[in-house]
């Protein structure tokens, strides 16, 4: 396979970067409406049922509140797009998931690290593993101009002078993922966190080897010596360091998707398929301020959607209420799935109304899913361990991290209700995202003619990793 050129590439900023702390960028300075460029995918910007989102999409909607400017953000439908639209002044940064290198480096000026990702070769997993790039004789295409592009150049000119493969304009690295699960393709490179999130849809999807270190994912801006906007971005970075929110989005959109069980992915998708359908309507009747796919996730959690269901601690049912829940929410029988889901659904949009006001609304339901699981002392105690260790109790993603000290004695000792399995109640609740990311992402493939017409169920869709 003939191996093309590649455009436009290039790196993030070092640390020694020039700029004065002191003078804050002049407001006039800036324009009046920022342009942001961005990419279509899981981790960047993407259009769901209540609008855009993505880490990179809110983090542009924040940067525009610091500056008190309207922020656009413009998606592409490739990165040659984009990188043209950043060539031509349409677009005043580029927040699109872009990894410093040293050749991008030379076209544009790169923001702080936002986080690290590795660039791995991926492959489907009933297929040969290669040990190396020198192992790689069967299909192998990356996106034109992508950072994967690059490193195959390099790699080529350092170690593997035989090494060939293809570049794409038609497709998005996402894009090619799914193509080699599906067998469409050999292989093709994946920056770590993307793998992570494509593995929830395709689990069939694996990482053969790491193609070169770990490499920062930052914004980047016009090489322009003097910029009052990459000055006012250095300031913007310094705040959402200090202040915790850029920790607590990289939370928010990555801090549940590294965990991979390619067994339960699958049998989880399968359910989707099978068993979803028979009670969906019945998740979408009565999750009332929620949404209907976070209660069908949690369901799934504690009960794999089977509605005869039995712990040994004598919970039962589609939601796994236990006697004393179920008769607090009015319920009967709790092996009727209409009288559990809606006592399940109440007993959790009860569970979030009774959180500490602190707790911020996009994470409340991470938290109320953890009382859930182990109850509102537990986490509370669990709260109270994480602020003794200096970090944040209201942050999902300290907490989390906490959770499993519930088992160790030292800790529980001085806690109000002792004992837990804090561990268990961490994985619950990640278990629970990515379930919910699945359905999020399964729902985007029913096709518009079908949700118009309220015909669709999510387990249409053809669902074969």
């Amino acid at each position: 396979m003939q191996s093309f050129a590649y455009a436009h590439l290039g790196l993030t900023l070092t640390a020694c970067v020039e700029f004065e702390q002191n003078s804050p960028p002049s407001r006039p300075e800036l324009p009046e409406v920022l342009v942001v460029g961005t990419l279509s995918s899981p981790s960047s910007y993407q259009i769901r049922g209540q609008g855009p989102v993505g880490f990179d999409y809110e983090l542009a909607q924040e940067f525009g509140d610091y500056l008190q400017r309207r922020v656009k953000v413009t998606p592409y439908s490739s990165m040659e797009t984009l990188f043209q639209a950043m060539d031509a002044g349409e677009v005043d940064l580029m927040a699109a998931a872009l990894t410093r290198t040293p050749l991008r480096q030379q076209f544009w000026h790169f923001g702080p690290p936002l986080y690290d990702v590795t660039p791995k070769l991926i492959y489907r997993h009933d297929r040969p593993k290669p040990v190396d790039l020198g192992d790689v004789t069967l299909s192998l295409v990356v996106v034109k101009g992508s950072s994967h592009a690059e490193l195959l150049h390099q790699a080529k000119s350092l170690d593997y002078p035989n090494l060939e493969w293809g570049e794409t304009v038609e497709y998005d690295s996402d894009e090619l993922a799914a193509m080699v699960a599906q067998g469409q393709l050999d292989y093709t490179l994946i920056d770590s966190t993307h793998l992570a999130l494509n593995q929830r849809y395709h689990p069939t999807l694996r990482a053969a080897f790491d193609v070169g270190p770990p490499l920062p994912v930052a914004w980047a801006l016009p090489k322009q010596r003097h910029d009052p906007l990459f000055s006012a971005l250095l300031d913007f970075w310094d705040s959402e360091v200090k202040s915790g929110r850029l920790k607590r989005l990289e939370e928010k959109y990555f801090g549940h998707v590294q965990r991979f069980d390619f067994v339960d992915t699958r049998a989880f998708i399968r359910a989707v398929a099978t068993e979803l359908p028979r009670y969906q309507a019945l998740f979408q009747q009565y999750a009332g301020e929620l949404d209907w796919r976070k209660l069908a996730a949690v369901s799934y959690q504690e009960s794999h959607w089977d509605p005869n269901a039995r712990s040994p601690t004598g919970v039962r049912g589609l939601m796994m209420l236990t006697q004393s829940t179920a008769k607090r929410m009015g319920i009967s029988n709790r092996l009727d799935p209409e009288q559990s889901i809606r006592g399940g659904s109440a007993y959790l949009q009860q569970l979030i109304t009774r959180l500490p006001p602190n707790i911020p609304e996009d994470e409340a339901m991470w938290f109320a899913l953890a009382a859930y699981n182990i109850g509102l002392g537990h986490l509370e105690d669990a709260r109270v361990i994480t602020q003794r260790h200096g970090k944040d109790p209201n942050n999902w993603g300290d907490v989390k991290q906490h959770l499993p000290l519930l088992r160790q004695r030292k800790h529980y000792e001085r806690t109000k209700y002792g004992f837990a399995r804090g561990d268990e109640a961490a994985h619950y609740v990640a278990n629970i995202r990515r379930y919910y990311d699945t359905l999020l992402w399964l729902d985007q493939q029913i096709s518009p003619a079908e949700e118009t017409a309220g015909t669709a169920t999510v387990g249409d869709t053809d669902l074969s990793p």
